[in-house]
């Protein structure tokens, strides 16, 4: 396989976009990469563009084309690929193995959703759709339910605290105050998430991620072609990918996300590289909870210790690891089929430092984790600064 690396990047701002549509989201992200990568879109072969419930949500559905159409790109190969909130770490993965096999040198890769057209009954349908319909949904078990069920888990096995779940929240909150493009940029405190409005015991509503607006786009290529378009082009070195059931009832355990920890081992594998050899990292904290998981299910601390290892402070800027330095899911904002890709560009940043306020000191490796629904699919990237 041949070594691919990220050569440009770029993010629409994040939040209730009332004043861009769908394909405005795809040109800021889209045009922002192209340019950062000093290319023009001629120069492209293939896209890839991750989104999640574009039919639901705004009555869109053959999103390929569209983002072909509206890039003024067609007639070349454009795809759209669907895996929950993982959408777009699948979308890279997808365009990652088109280049490393040889069929194409250089490729696109975008993730959107627009979710404010519709009410929030209707976005938390959408997302439903991401676990078990039959036997979740019908039911009345929307994400937030699901994942208040994992962390009652993880209080009771471990003795995890709603202030330990808070500061996962209040870190990455800080986090996205110097991020532009975040849809939150102002701090909170642990007393503000603990008297936030209840949405499922013991969730409160600054322990999830909102709804939002957003798109993401990288430029990938060959490493022989890379330094052509930038002086620090980023290489990805592993990348994993696992499924588990898609219903939680189903699973071998309620306080770990086991896709994850598959599609780690694979990744890091394939690096040559341990955990300990990350600094920085973006996980999926679509609720605080799951940013917990997720540093336990990486290795990055040991299994029911990762809510003293946050609230202790270890995952903050520039600490024993830095974890969502763009603000996370929870901060920077969820438009869910772009998360994935958004990960990539604040890792590519980070690596290149260019993450102005939030600079990753010497940051040399990146890592990010994106999980579909509750867990039924993850994916793992690594991510290393070309010498």
């Amino acid at each position: 396989m041949r070594k691919v690396a990220i050569v440009g990047a770029g993010l629409s701002k994040f939040g209730e976009r009332w004043d861009a549509s769908f394909r405005d989201l795809i040109f800021e992200a889209s045009s922002m990469a192209l340019e950062d990568a000093k290319m023009e879109g001629s120069d492209l072969q293939a896209i890839y563009g991750g989104t999640m419930a574009p039919g639901r949500l705004i009555g869109q559905e053959h999103v390929g084309a569209l983002i072909a159409d509206q890039l003024g790109l067609t007639p070349i190969a454009s795809t759209r690929v669907e895996a929950a909130c993982a959408s777009g770490s699948v979308a890279l993965r997808n365009a990652y193995f088109a280049i490393a096999s040889g069929m194409y040198d250089i490729v696109a890769v975008g993730g959107v959703e627009k979710m404010t057209e519709v009410s929030t009954e209707e976005v938390s349908f959408a997302l439903g759709g991401a676990g078990d319909q039959e036997w979740e949904l019908f039911l009345g078990a929307t994400f937030p339910a699901i994942y208040a069920l994992m962390a009652k888990r993880h209080m009771l096995d471990f003795g995890t605290t709603e202030e330990q779940m808070a500061s996962v929240s209040v870190k990455n909150h800080k986090n996205a105050s110097k991020n532009k493009f975040a849809q939150y940029q102002n701090e909170i405190t642990i007393q503000d998430v603990m008297d936030s409005s209840p949405v499922a015991s013991p969730l409160k509503l600054l322990d999830c991620s909102p709804i939002t607006d957003g798109a993401a786009a990288v430029i990938l290529c060959s490493e022989e072609r890379a330094r052509k378009f930038t002086d620090t082009p980023v290489q990805i070195i592993g990348s994993g990918q696992a499924s588990d059931a898609l219903a939680l009832a189903n699973r071998k355990s309620m306080t770990e996300i086991a896709a994850t920890k598959e599609a780690a081992r694979q990744a890091l594998h394939q690096a040559k590289l341990t955990i300990k050899d990350v600094q920085v990292a973006e996980v999926h904290d679509c609720f605080s909870i799951a940013e917990i998981l997720a540093i336990e299910d990486l290795g990055i601390c040991k299994k029911g210790e990762g809510g003293k290892f946050t609230e202790d402070g270890h995952t903050a800027l520039n600490s024993k690891i830095s974890v969502n330095t763009s603000g996370g899911l929870k901060g920077c904002g969820h438009p869910v089929g772009a998360t994935g890709v958004k990960q990539a560009v604040e890792i590519y940043w980070q690596l290149q430092g260019r993450a102005n306020g939030r600079q990753v000191k010497g940051a040399e490796i990146g890592l990010t984790q994106n999980v579909g629904g509750s867990g039924a699919t993850a994916v793992v990237n690594v991510y290393k600064r070309m010498d």
